[in-house]
């Protein structure tokens, strides 16, 4: 029985071999690697991964789709939403010692960011990460300072991960078709991250581009005022000037 994409599942299912086999390709899966893959769906990303591997943990919200994965003997389903599983427990069951996460998936374009930052607060257990997104989000994910793609999102990421876009993929690649150009980010955490309290960088740098047209003084210049920082911060740029090692070097003096 064919299975209709539900829309409240924000369920777009990727069919164009073509892109699948480049997708594969950047993800480079090598057996015995404990590899996580976020929204199956019909199993398109899924069954070459699994002939590359031998195993994979599958995470799926959409119970027949669940049922139907479930078939395959070398899949562990967790039919769930990811954003309600423990990911360091998921680690804790899927990788062997000294292993670490690959995470991969077609991610709902619906609720894409709150995936990122829920897998954001487990990034020490992942080695890497692949996603298909929008591309419009990717754009914003790995944008640089003065543009006007640069904002919040690139920012707590960009702290966090290495980022690269590494393939396009357009709206015909898929069944049925998004309204939108789609592309695949590859995300590495960085090895030494910077010690910092990540509640407070997030917290600063949501009131820098709470206002982005206007220059910082305005709103993290007040904002730094009232916590009585008496430290050097140019608060007559704005938000989108100032690159991502100022913004956490920041929260680390905060944090002295």
């Amino acid at each position: 029985m064919k299975h209709i994409p539900r829309k409240r599942f924000g369920q777009h299912f990727l069919t164009d071999q073509g892109i699948i086999e480049g997708i594969v390709q950047a993800i480079a899966p090598r057996p015995g690697q404990a590899v996580v893959e976020i929204g199956p769906g019909l199993a398109a990303l899924t069954q070459p991964l699994v002939e590359r591997l031998g195993n994979l943990t599958v995470i799926e919200l959409d119970r027949d789709l669940a049922r139907q994965l479930r078939e395959h003997p070398q899949l562990s389903v967790v039919e769930s939403d990811i954003l309600k599983v423990d990911i360091h427990a998921l680690a804790g069951t899927a990788c062997a010692p000294g292993q670490k996460l690959r995470v991969v998936g077609n991610l709902p374009y619906n609720i894409s960011t709150p995936i990122l930052f829920h897998l954001l607060g487990a990034v020490d257990v992942i080695e890497d990460q692949h996603f298909m997104l929008q591309k419009e989000v990717i754009d914003r994910m790995v944008a640089t300072p003065a543009t006007g793609d640069y904002g919040r999102l690139s920012v707590m990421l960009q702290w966090r991960y290495a980022m690269e876009n590494v393939l396009f993929v357009p709206p015909q690649s898929f069944d049925p078709p998004p309204r939108v150009d789609s592309a695949v980010v590859r995300m590495v955490p960085h090895a030494v991250p910077p010690a910092l309290d990540a509640r407070l960088l997030s917290e600063l740098v949501q009131v820098a581009f709470s206002q982005r047209r206007k220059l910082l003084r305005h709103t993290l210049g007040q904002w730094l005022a009232a916590r009585g920082f008496g430290g050097a911060f140019d608060v007559q740029r704005r938000a989108e000037e100032v690159p991502v090692a100022e913004y956490v070097a920041l929260a680390q003096a905060l944090q002295a």
